[in-house]
């Protein structure tokens, strides 16, 4: 498979976090290069977060993308062709194009690592 963009047609289908709140997949993006090696990204539209610690603080979200990685992430990697080396998971609060500034918009962003079919939370 080549790399590319998938964009979500289901934009409507909310993913269940543990803070409840409600969020959807945007796109995922694969067969780009990362700093790690081979890097998948999900990114995922969030409008409750907040980096000013208002209804959905980072470290609220941080949980959230730590569920999505295990569970929405894994179940779909056979999707898109070799195991990444690492996997991103995006917030924004509002739909930002891949590679674009913002900085009007809200967006956390985590990276994994996989090791024995777990994400296991990286630096980033």
């Amino acid at each position: 498979m080549t790399g590319g963009v998938i964009r979500a047609s289901g934009t409507d289908e909310v993913i269940p976090v543990p803070s409840g709140q409600e969020v959807r997949l945007l796109d995922v993006i694969w067969n780009e290069p990362g700093p790690e090696g081979l890097t998948l990204r999900f990114r995922f539209l969030a409008p409750r977060i907040s980096r000013d610690g208002g209804d959905i603080p980072y470290d609220t979200a941080a949980t959230d993308m730590m569920h999505l990685c295990t569970t929405y992430v894994l179940p779909r990697l056979s999707d898109f062709g070799p195991t990444p080396a690492q996997i991103v998971i995006t917030f924004a609060d509002r739909p930002v194009p891949f590679g674009e500034t913002a900085p009007d918009a809200t967006q956390f962003f985590e990276a994994f690592s996989l090791q024995d079919g777990t994400c296991i939370w990286e630096i980033f």
